[in-house]
């Protein structure tokens, strides 16, 4: 069986493509090697375990790909095409001869320069568009599934659970990516919070709130071409997908917050709760948005600790990882 860095260097060779692959680009998450080729995009996940992820095992990671490509299919039917084998014979090519050994999602390539994100970065976003986004997302959330099973993941033993899990795994970069002082100003702000707004909480499980959601909704994930693709949903936790609505709308607003404007980020919030109804969810949103930002600054962070990851990037993880941190804890203090 060869090592996913051998795997990995094959699928930078035009060679281990069924099609013209063109110029092929590797772009890394920490759970993921994303291979971008000219009409296609191959996503590989990285055989790792954090605990909250397991994609440790081949048979996994081929059960994530498959779980990835359903749950995408909610709101990019047409982007999110199919799982595919990379197989090894002579050669390591995707649906090859031989024998399996990994999986890709494969997807349609969107054109980078069309990425919410750098739209932000260009100016070229607008409140007509994060209107559109926002009844997209309110009419996902109004289909999404809910169940008594599901609705046990908005109590607050598996909320305190997320935060408990969140300060443990962070508890490695107290000095590096954030202060004691941080930590310390987040971890009791949260409990304050929790304890105050108790029986809210059991509200929203009662009104049907908590729903088999995105779980990772910010502008890095928002293609806009002909139609707004919001993609890469959460398959690897459920413990991270079925939440209450207002976690998946606080990542988008918080998202902006993070790239300097909280106007579009209030106007969305405006917007959901117009098409939603919901009022209620303004009692959580600073709770999710510091959440949200936390979960950010801990993912980023783990970057630093990843053998694929280069110095000059590693850097660059570190003031990101920071960043998101410092815009916790400024959410924690006007909890």
């Amino acid at each position: 069986m060869p090592t996913q860095q051998q795997i990995v260097a094959a699928l930078m060779k035009p060679e281990a493509y069924d099609e013209n692959p063109g110029r092929i680009e590797l772009c890394q998450t920490h759970i993921s090697f994303v291979f971008l080729t000219k009409e296609s995009v191959y996503k590989v996940k990285k055989a790792v375990n954090f605990g909250f992820l397991d994609f440790s095992s081949l048979e996994k990671r081929r059960f994530f790909c498959e779980k990835e490509l359903t749950l995408n299919k909610r709101l990019c039917k047409d982007m999110y095409l199919e799982v595919v084998p990379i197989n090894k014979s002579s050669i390591i090519k995707i649906k090859g001869e031989g024998e399996t050994v990994e999986y890709a999602v494969k997807m349609k390539r969107m054109p980078q320069n069309k990425i919410m994100s750098k739209l932000l970065e260009e100016n070229k976003v607008d409140n007509e568009l994060v209107d559109r986004i926002a009844k997209i997302i309110a009419d996902f959330h109004s289909e999404a599934e809910t169940n008594k099973r599901i609705s046990e993941f908005g109590s607050l033993k598996i909320i305190e659970t997320n935060w408990r899990e969140n300060f443990d795994q962070t508890k490695e970069y107290v000095g590096e990516t954030i202060t004691a002082e941080t930590f310390q100003l987040i971890s009791k702000g949260i409990e304050n919070f929790t304890k105050k707004y108790k029986p809210f909480f059991e509200e929203r499980i009662a009104e049907g709130k908590i729903r088999d959601c995105h779980g990772d909704i910010h502008s890095g994930n928002i293609f806009v071409v002909d139609k707004v693709y919001i993609f890469d949903a959460i398959e690897f936790n459920e413990r991270f997908r079925y939440s209450d609505v207002a976690a998946d709308v606080a990542f988008l607003a918080m998202d902006l917050d993070f790239r300097g404007r909280s106007d579009l980020s209030d106007f969305f919030v405006e917007k959901y709760i117009e098409y939603s109804r919901d009022q209620e969810l303004q009692m959580f949103l600073l709770f999710y948005k510091c959440y949200r930002a936390y979960v950010r600054g801990k993912v980023v962070g783990f970057r630093l600790k990843d053998p694929n990851i280069n110095e000059r990037e590693k850097a660059a993880a570190m003031k990101e990882a920071k960043a998101y941190f410092t815009l916790a804890v400024n959410y924690a203090k006007a909890l």
